[in-house]
């Protein structure tokens, strides 16, 4: 059973948390400051002897900018609302409101309008929305492409580097190249880009799927061209030293059921993720991911159907989703990477034996005649107890000893 802990922006760990984590097991003297990789989410490096520790057996290959536009170097101090130390990359530049709230900018650039919000004592950031009101006589598709086109040279160099340092460590490599995740809300309002265009109002956007349909069927018809043409020159770079590459981080589900019908997701998304998947099988060795949470059981058959190999983050708290039905249906047809603990109450909220108690049931199920990569169910917060991941890396340890 392969376990992952930071190999993407789905899969990782609040800085605060890992700062907790790191001092629980002595790993570095009080104060000794976390690296934020992941500025929206304020996710915390997982560093090689982190990784040591836990027995860590994937590692993330992204690309050489974050969700803000700017790149990880030229690290500096920051402090998080609740004192604890971190590290931040250069262009981490923010600006405090009067109500407390602090803001970020595309590409650390102060002089464009803000694009993040961490609300007063939060731990994250929101998106902000940076569009006027919709014209429809104006609207046009080449506006929702800004963020998309042909893979730069130096773009290219920085994944072939990535996949040889990688392949190095002996882990399997988890790669998110970008430009396949067709309609993730995350990513609509482009909070890289100095100056949007098109839709990226998240309410919008979501009316604008069935409302202006055919406007956003050609975007991703005209995106998905795209990301083609840039998976074959990363193949080429990259090779088959990939295990596997995200393809999609587009959320269809919420804690109640899908917000999209069956039908909907088969007219809209399926015929771009099955075109995605099946060029993705038919010239690589890689294994293709797909995140979405909340509740997406009436949607997995046809998620299956589209090509899919990993499901991740398995929200086992979300309706119908429960782990013995899931594994009894798909464990055959797809991998669980993710539902080995509930993130939302049992790791912030229980104790440290409800912790243990619900990770070895889920490895139990998940787990049993392969098919499971363990990861928590999605990011693990802020403000976890230290004794509670304690406990959750050690009933991984033991159920590994226990299956070796």
């Amino acid at each position: 059973m392969p376990l992952d802990l930071g190999a993407s922006a789905v899969t990782g760990m609040h800085v605060g948390s890992v700062y907790q984590l790191r001092q629980a097991l002595g790993l570095d003297p009080p104060g000794t400051p976390v690296k934020v990789v992941e500025p929206y989410q304020m996710l915390g490096e997982i560093a090689p002897d982190l990784m040591d520790a836990l027995g860590v057996d994937v590692v993330g290959l992204g690309g050489p900018r974050g969700f803000f536009g700017f790149e990880n170097k030229d690290w500096k101090p920051w402090t998080l609302p609740d004192g604890t130390p971190v590290l931040v990359p250069g262009a981490f530049n923010t600006d405090p409101e009067p109500s407390g709230d602090i803001l970020m900018y595309p590409e650390g650039d102060q002089s464009a309008p803000p694009s993040g919000r961490m609300p007063k004592g939060g731990y994250y950031f929101d998106a902000i929305v940076r569009q006027p009101p919709v014209d429809d006589a104006k609207l046009d598709v080449e506006d929702n492409l800004q963020e998309f086109g042909p893979i730069s040279d130096a773009d290219l160099a920085h994944f072939a580097r990535g996949a040889e340092q990688l392949a190095g460590t002996g882990r399997a490599i988890l790669a998110n190249f970008g430009g396949t995740a067709f309609g993730d809300i995350a990513l609509v309002p482009v909070p890289w880009l100095k100056h949007p265009r098109g839709i990226r109002d998240i309410e919008e956007w979501y009316v604008s799927t069935v409302a202006r349909f055919d406007y956003v069927y050609e975007v991703f018809r005209r995106q998905c061209e795209i990301g083609l043409q840039n998976l074959e020159r990363i193949h080429g770079a990259v090779g088959d030293r990939v295990t596997a590459v995200f393809i999609t981080g587009t959320d269809f589900g919420t804690q109640s059921g899908p917000f999209i019908s069956p039908a909907a997701y088969r007219k809209l998304y399926q015929p771009f993720h099955r075109r995605v998947n099946d060029w993705v099988h038919e010239h690589t060795r890689w294994k293709t991911f797909i995140h979405s949470c909340g509740s997406i059981v009436a949607l997995l058959d046809d998620i299956v159907d589209a090509g899919f190999d990993i499901l991740n983050p398995v929200q086992c708290s979300a309706a119908g989703m429960d782990p013995v039905t899931l594994k009894e249906k798909y464990g055959r047809r797809i991998s669980f990477w993710g539902g080995g603990v509930d993130t939302q109450r049992t790791l912030p909220f229980g104790t440290p034996e409800d912790v243990r108690r619900e990770v070895r049931e889920r490895i139990e199920v998940f787990g049993r005649d392969g098919g499971l990569v363990f990861n928590t169910v999605h990011n693990v917060q802020a403000n976890t107890p230290a004794a509670n991941l304690v406990a959750l890396y050690e009933a991984v340890r033991e159920s590994r000893n226990g299956r070796e």
